[in-house]
């Protein structure tokens, strides 16, 4: 496996690189804007495709990097489903699995430092954002942050984890690295309490200044998605026009959402699955989009429309003619009284 703890000296922040190979599929959890072109060069010399990009919350300390790298790799941005985050390729909840090529993570939803914070298990570690510190945690006082679900989310969820689990947070101010949960069982001053009200009482007397950049990381990490008028940039088909046209309609559509996705939230009727991370190799002249084509005109969709539009410029560059695009995707579908099939 490839594991690299990248940190920005100015927010104090650790970005995490996850590969199961060189030559293979990547992952970054946090990346900081201002490092973008560092991760862009260590891909390269890595010989990595960047498939995922993961903030853990809406960062109020940092620019996020995830609308650049998408722009750069046409990768998933990946947050939480509680996430206020104008547009996201994919929201993930509670113990949804999120996989790359030879590695799985899952999602663990720890609210707290804010309502919509996640962290990332994988195997022998636990990624935990601004959850869990190294001999610390995440401050609750903005962004509907709760010291009452922070206290819940690390103890019965995050300090439930093997003692041997390795802690990777999302910053430090120190110089640590590394962490187990065993240790910060056993020295982390926050978690020497006895009750979530004593918790609580700490917590809510930190009396700390609000971080220095959150008045332009907020409001930007808000807007890192593909928001609904970037998607007119490409071929597309509106919700009210497929509605208007069903059930007779005269397209063949297409779903590049992931398995879990289609599980958890239906999908339209008749449509084919063929996943994003993969639509590369469906559109190549022997890829199944390329044979559909041949019979009909293609729709595809997605969960908001932000992976849609990056695939529908993949298809053009790949000479696959006669392709649209549902803008705000299968949400958008759903929120207008759309058919939905149950994907067991």
């Amino acid at each position: 496996m490839i594991f690299r703890q990248l940190f920005d000296r100015t927010s104090c922040t650790y970005t995490y690189l996850l590969a199961s190979r060189n030559g293979g599929e990547a992952l970054l959890i946090d990346p900081v804007l201002e490092q973008t072109g560092r991760y862009l060069k260590l891909l390269e010399e890595l010989d990595l495709k960047l498939v995922k990009v993961i903030d853990t919350h809406v960062h109020a300390d940092h620019v996020s990097a995830m609308g650049k790298l998408r722009d750069a790799t046409r990768c998933v941005t990946v947050m939480g489903e509680q996430s206020p985050t104008d547009v996201v390729s994919m929201r993930v909840s509670d113990q949804d699995k999120l996989t790359i090529e030879g590695l799985t993570l899952t999602a663990i939803y720890t609210p707290g430092h804010t309502i919509e914070s996640y962290s990332f298990l994988m195997d022998d570690r636990v990624f935990t954002g601004d959850t869990l510190l190294i001999r610390g945690t995440g401050r609750t006082d903005f962004q509907n942050g709760d010291p009452y679900d922070q206290y819940h989310s690390i103890f019965e969820r995050l300090l439930k984890l093997p003692e041997n689990t390795f802690v990777y947070p999302g910053h430090d101010y120190k110089g640590d690295t590394v962490s187990t949960i065993g240790e910060e069982k056993a020295f982390n001053p926050r978690l020497n309490v006895s009750s979530v009200e004593e918790y609580a009482e700490i917590m809510n007397n930190l009396n700390l200044p609000n971080p220095k950049m959150m008045d332009v990381a907020v409001p930007e990490n808000l807007r890192l998605g593909l928001r609904l008028d970037a998607q007119h940039r490409v071929p597309s088909i509106e919700v009210e026009e497929l509605l208007a046209a069903w059930p007779n309609v005269q397209m063949q559509l297409v779903d590049i959402r992931e398995d879990g996705e289609r599980r958890r939230e239906g999908a339209i009727p008749g449509s084919i699955h063929l996943p994003y991370g993969r639509f590369a190799s469906h559109c190549a002249e022997a890829g199944a989009l390329r044979g559909l084509s041949r019979n009909a005109r293609l729709l595809i969709y997605c969960a908001v429309g932000e992976r849609s539009t990056l695939a529908i410029e993949i298809a053009d560059e790949l000479g696959l003619l006669d392709i649209a695009h549902l803008p705000g995707g299968f949400r958008a579908w759903k929120a207008a009284g759309g058919a939905v099939e149950v994907i067991c």
